[in-house]
């Protein structure tokens, strides 16, 4: 198809020495320890297992990212209080990670965020301010501007080494838990999950594969990594997918540094795959899981990423569950 976008400007290549490293992932797994759940290997078959990442008190992995990076701020930054840019997820973990250490938080958010995702951040005392577009760029230009007349401290999203490296501890779980892990799927938006998952599996099981997925329409990380530079979608194109955290409209740069050097390849999804991935996820292994959530387990099943030999040993990232009820109902109910 061609491009919703275009490449941006600053040059993608990084020095090896930026990337997170395996230690730094450790030291995260270390500062969480406590507060994100170690989330069990749940078998889907014989050579299958599910990471349910929406079992995490905020219902998604983000906590593991966020709160890392809260937590190693000093006792004076977190004073002056923290502040995100989010469709959701990260708006949640942010909210968590504020409250359990005492940071004032506010937390910038689409006209069009998902009610069950809204209510989650008021739940944890944050401030909203609402965008009234739907573009991530919007947001993270409200947020900026509000770090400078407020003085507070930016939480990226996913473009930060301290949010990697605590998103990266899921694949250390998984790389302990499983040492004969094959291949793993991990969802792709901004790309700090799959950055620090794949960071983390190839550094301990190099022979395993990481396969990351994203729906079709918002295929922007797939673009760019065939482009060899980072692509932006617009927010018009990417908007179209239900997976709405999903929906980011181009890699970080520090996330696609990790991702060329370590993911082995990308797929896509349809609109289709991931409600049918949502259907099977709750009535087959229990799980609820939002559109985002289900994408990786939407690869799967619909056979975009093939089990060759040797491959007995796949693990699943199901990461979120934080769907709308009315929404998930319709959703099952086909």
């Amino acid at each position: 198809m061609a491009s919703p976008g275009t490449a941006d400007s600053p040059d993608a290549t990084l020095d090896a020495d930026a990337l997170v490293s395996l230690a730094e992932i450790r030291a995260a797994a270390e500062r969480i320890r406590g507060v994100a759940l170690h989330t069990p290997l749940l078998p889907w078959d014989d050579t299958t297992w599910l990471k349910p990442e929406s079992l995490q008190p905020i219902g998604a992995f983000k906590i593991r990212g966020a709160y890392n990076k809260v937590a190693s701020l000093t006792d004076a930054e977190r004073a002056r209080g923290v502040i995100t840019y989010s469709s959701g997820n990260h708006a949640q973990a942010v909210a968590r990670a504020a409250r359990l250490l005492g940071a004032p938080a506010v937390i910038v958010m689409p006209v069009d965020a998902p009610a069950v995702k809204v209510a989650g951040v008021r739940r944890d005392g944050a401030e909203i301010v609402v965008s009234p577009s739907s573009s991530s760029e919007e947001r993270q230009r409200i947020a900026e501007e509000l770090v400078i007349e407020r003085g507070y401290v930016m939480i990226p999203p996913y473009d930060d080494p301290l949010v990697i490296a605590g998103q990266g501890t899921v694949g250390l779980e998984i790389a302990e838990d499983l040492p004969a892990v094959s291949s793993v799927l991990v969802p792709v938006s901004g790309g700090g999950l799959a950055a620090g998952v794949a960071t983390a599996v190839k550094l301990l099981r190099p022979g395993a594969r990481v396969i990351g997925v994203e729906p079709e329409l918002a295929a922007d990380a797939r673009e760019s990594l065939a482009r060899g530079e980072p692509v932006r979608w617009s927010a018009e194109a990417t908007a179209r997918t239900m997976a709405d955290g999903l929906r980011t409209q181009s890699l970080g740069r520090l996330p696609f540094a990790h991702l060329r050097r370590y993911l082995d390849g990308i797929v896509t999804v349809t609109e289709e795959e991931i409600a049918e991935a949502m259907r099977q996820l709750a009535t087959r292994a229990r799980l609820v899981a939002e559109p985002s959530g289900a994408a990786a387990m939407a690869a799967h099943l619909s056979g975009r990423v093939p089990q060759a030999l040797g491959d007995d040993a796949r693990v699943v990232l199901v990461s979120g569950g934080n769907v709308d009820p009315a929404r998930f109902a319709e959703i099952l109910a086909g």
